[in-house]
């Protein structure tokens, strides 16, 4: 039976467990797997509640918006260690949709909006609200497009007072600086606890910035001879702490 990938159990029939030996799956996951991936009955397709546990099924009944799966076994992912928080500088346009859409295919477990100094984008009100559901909903659909066990947190927007309290709080922190002297593989990576990856906008911190996260504990760190965009730093900082952390490959 071919593998169908991963769907979400947000909105199961019934309030359906994934531990259960049968599962209705409804609503807008149940119509996309019905109507759009056209998921046919004996198909493998894995169902997670993003927070660890996947039970793999096979596909028994198909509705015009539901799906029905009977469970074949039940597995719990552990949580991460170390676990990986990137705090991302808010980019302007859709450039922060494909920051997280990135950092979640690679492995990323919390991502945090952060409203640095030298941001063009704000987000304030409403619209911030939206900006963040985007966020959300992205890190969401990455996640089963990767089959992710545990989805990634989008936190709501942090200030530079709540980055510093993450950076004195972690194992390790770092501050991705092209002009750094040290480069960020030449870090220890610790075996647990948080590793916080701070990613500035396209600007730079500001002198305020770099010294509140210094005296915070953060250390700064280049990535290699090219300066790259702010929203591709953090999954590429991600990549190389997931491979010395032993977490990848």
């Amino acid at each position: 039976m071919a593998d169908a990938g991963q769907l979400a159990d947000g909105e199961l029939a019934g309030g359906g467990q994934l531990a259960g030996g049968r599962i209705v799956l409804s609503g807008a996951e149940g119509r996309h797997a019905a109507t759009v991936r056209r998921l046919m009955a004996g198909q493998r397709a894995d169902v997670t509640d993003g927070d660890g546990t996947v039970a793999e099924c096979v596909v028994t009944g198909i509705g015009t918006d539901s799906l029905e799966l009977t469970v074949l076994a039940v597995r719990a992912d552990p949580p991460p260690s170390p676990r990986l928080v990137v705090v991302q500088a808010i980019p302007k346009g859709d450039r922060g949709e494909l920051a997280v859409e990135i950092m979640t295919e690679v492995g990323v477990d919390v991502v945090v909006p952060w409203a640095a100094e030298r941001c063009v984008a704000k987000w304030r009100g409403a619209r911030g609200d939206r900006s963040a559901a985007r966020w959300r909903v992205t890190a969401r659909e990455a996640a089963k497009q990767a089959r992710r066990a545990r989805f990634p947190e989008i936190t709501a927007q942090a200030e530079t007072a709540d980055v510093a309290r993450l950076a004195a709080a972690a194992s390790l922190a770092v501050v991705l600086d092209p002009d750094a002297a040290a480069g960020l593989r030449s870090l220890p990576v610790p075996a647990h606890g948080d590793i916080v990856v701070v990613v500035g906008p396209e600007g730079g911190l500001s002198p305020a910035e770099e010294s509140r996260l210094a005296e915070a504990g953060a250390v700064s760190a280049r990535l290699g001879p090219s300066v790259l965009r702010s929203s591709s730093a953090g999954a590429i900082a991600a990549a190389l702490l997931l491979s010395a952390s032993g977490r990848w490959g």
